[in-house]
C-alpha cells in the first residue's frame, strides 16, 4: 500500500524526518518496505534555463534543420533545432550540455554536445512532451515574453514533489487501510513517545447540505448477511471532465491512474478514509431503484473491462428495479451503468459488504 507524506500531513503535524517516520511506522507494524519520491514533473525541470533565440537560419546541409544563435545569460549556444516553428526573438526552454531529461516511459537521457550534419550543436532547444509540460510534439515550446533570459525553467512552474511510504500491509491492520487510518495510528505513537500533541484534523464536511430529495432511490437490502447497510445519495447537474491537476496528482503519486471527476472522486474517498464508493449513471438505473441480492447461478454479467462472467449464486449484486445486475458488490463494476463522458447525474453507493462474501467471489 502507497501512503503520501503531504496527505498524512494534511491531517497531522509531522516534525520527524523521513527516515525516523519511516522508522516509527514500522515500529507499529505499518512495515515501511520502501521509500521513493514522486515528482510532479519527472526530474523537477532540474538544468532547464530560459533561453532567447538570437538567430535562426537554415542549415546549410539539411533542408528540414535549422541552426540557432541561443542566449542563456550565461553564455551563448550554438543548436541545430529540427522544429518548424522556431524564429528569431522566442523566449525558449533550453537543455545546455549535460541536462538529464526523461522518456514517456521515464527513462533518461542524456543532452550531449554534437554535430548534426556537419554543424556543431550545444544543447536542445526543448518542446513540452520532451519536459513533461504537456503532451504535444508539432514544435518546441515557445515561452511568455516576460520570462527572464538565464533563469531556471522551474522557476516557473509547479515541480513539487512528494514521499511516498511503501507499506507491507498485514490482514489484521484494516484500521490502517487509508491515509487517515495510517495518520491516526502515528499520531498515536508520535503523542506517547515523541512528546507530539497527538492531535489529528479530518477532513471536514461541514459544506456537505442536501438541496432537496426530490430524486427518490429506492433500496431493497433481500441480502442482509451480505450487506448489513447500505446507503446512497443522488447527486444531480454533473459536468463530467478532467479532475483538478491537485487531485490528478495525489492520486498519481500513490499509483492510482486519473480517469474524470466522479471516478476520481470515489477513488480519493477510498484512499483517504478506507471506504469503498461506487456511482451509477442514474439514467441507467431501471425504476430508481437498488436492490441488493443474489442472481441465480449461471446468469451472464458483462463487468467494465468487457468479459461476460457466469455468476455463482452466492456472488452478492446491486441491480435495478428490473433485476439486471450492475455491479458484483464490492468487486467488479458492469459495463452499462458506469459513469460516461455523458453522465448528468449519479446515484453514489456507500455500502459495507461482508467480507467473507466479498473475499468468496473475489476469489472464484
Amino acid at each position: 500500500m502507497k501512503i503520501s507524506l503531504s496527505w498524512l500531513q494534511d491531517y497531522l503535524t509531522i516534525t520527524e524526518s523521513i527516515e525516523k517516520t519511516a522508522d516509527i511506522l514500522t515500529e507499529i507494524g505499518l512495515e515501511v518496505e520502501g521509500v521513493e519520491t514522486f515528482e510532479k514533473i519527472n526530474g523537477s525541470l532540474q538544468g532547464l534555463v530560459v533561453g532567447e533565440v538570437l538567430s535562426c537560419v537554415k542549415h546549410p546541409n539539411a533542408d528540414r534543420l535549422s541552426l540557432t544563435t541561443v542566449d542563456i545569460g550565461r553564455s551563448k549556444l550554438q543548436i541545430v533545432c529540427g522544429a518548424p516553428n522556431v524564429a528569431t526573438g522566442q523566449r525558449v526552454a533550453v537543455a545546455p550540455v549535460g541536462t538529464i531529461l526523461f522518456d514517456k516511459e521515464g527513462k533518461e537521457w542524456k543532452i550531449n554536445k554534437g554535430k548534426i550534419r556537419g554543424e556543431v550543436s550545444e544543447g536542445m532547444i526543448c518542446a513540452e512532451d520532451e519536459i513533461g509540460l504537456g503532451d504535444s510534439h508539432e514544435g518546441i515550446l515557445i515561452l511568455p515574453t516576460d520570462f527572464t533570459v538565464g533563469s531556471e525553467l522551474k522557476d516557473y512552474y509547479d515541480t513539487s514533489s512528494d514521499t511516498i511510504f511503501e507499506i507491507g500491509l498485514t490482514p489484521n491492520r484494516s484500521d490502517a487501510t487509508s491515509h487517515l487510518g495510517v495518520a491516526r495510528d502515528l499520531a498515536a505513537a508520535l503523542k506517547i513517545n515523541y512528546q507530539h500533541s497527538g492531535q489529528v484534523e479530518p477532513p471536514s464536511v461541514d459544506a456537505w447540505t442536501i438541496d432537496n430529495r426530490s430524486r427518490q432511490v429506492a433500496v431493497e437490502v433481500l441480502s442482509k448477511e451480505g450487506c448489513p447497510r447500505y446507503c446512497g445519495v443522488v447527486i444531480s447537474g454533473l459536468q463530467i471532465g478532467d479532475s483538478p491537476d491537485w487531485l490528478k496528482q495525489r492520486l498519481s503519486a500513490i499509483g492510482v491512474r486519473p480517469i474524470n471527476n466522479v471516478v476520481d472522486a470515489t477513488n480519493y474517498v477510498l484512499h483517504e478514509l478506507g471506504q469503498p464508493l461506487h456511482a451509477f449513471d442514474l439514467d441507467h438505473v431501471a425504476g430508481h431503484k437498488i436492490k441488493v441480492q443474489t442472481l441465480a447461478a449461471g446468469t451472464p454479467f458483462v463487468s467494465l473491462d468487457e468479459q461476460e462472467r457466469k455468476l455463482h449464486s452466492q456472488d452478492l449484486m446491486i441491480c435495478d428495479g428490473a433485476d439486471k445486475g450492475m455491479c458484483i458488490a464490492g468487486i467488479f463494476g458492469g459495463l452499462g451503468s458506469g459513469v460516461s463522458s455523458g453522465t448528468k447525474e449519479i446515484f453514489l453507493e456507500s455500502a459495507h459488504f461482508d467480507a467473507k462474501w466479498t473475499r468468496r467471489s473475489s476469489e472464484r
